[in-house]
């Protein structure tokens, strides 16, 4: 059983820059997806970033990209968001997915594993 652990939220400020961190264990293959998505108060989860496990072939959402950028450690069989100019409508609990098979990478129907979010506050 695949598990993702997220970390890295806090409270920031407007135009701040944070990092989360996703680290994934109990793989017996390699993946496919690993991304990230949020939900905001209120709101629906959304689809914010992606990559492709083995060739780092990255997926933005329009509401992030040029400020946010998704990359991988294989290493430590991790994924990151640095997250960059942060907006006060960044504010959401994000988290990380997990996609072993192909699939369509901005849908979370792909993702068979999820972490259990951490929580970022953007405030003006």
């Amino acid at each position: 059983q695949v598990q993702l652990v997220e970390s890295g939220g806090r409270l920031a400020q407007v135009g701040d820059s944070l990092r989360l961190s996703c680290v994934a264990s109990g793989r017996a293959y390699s993946t496919f997806l690993m991304g990230w998505f949020r939900r905001a108060p209120g709101k629906d989860r959304e689809f914010v970033a992606t990559l492709t496990w083995s060739t780092g072939a990255t997926f933005y959402s329009d509401s992030v990209k040029g400020r946010f950028t998704i990359y991988r450690d294989f290493g430590k069989d991790t994924v990151y968001l640095q997250m960059d100019n942060l907006k006060p409508e960044d504010t959401a609990v994000y988290y990380c997915a997990d996609a072993p098979d192909w699939g369509e990478a901005q849908s979370a129907s792909s993702y068979s594993y999820w972490g259990q979010g951490t929580q970022v506050t953007v405030s003006s």
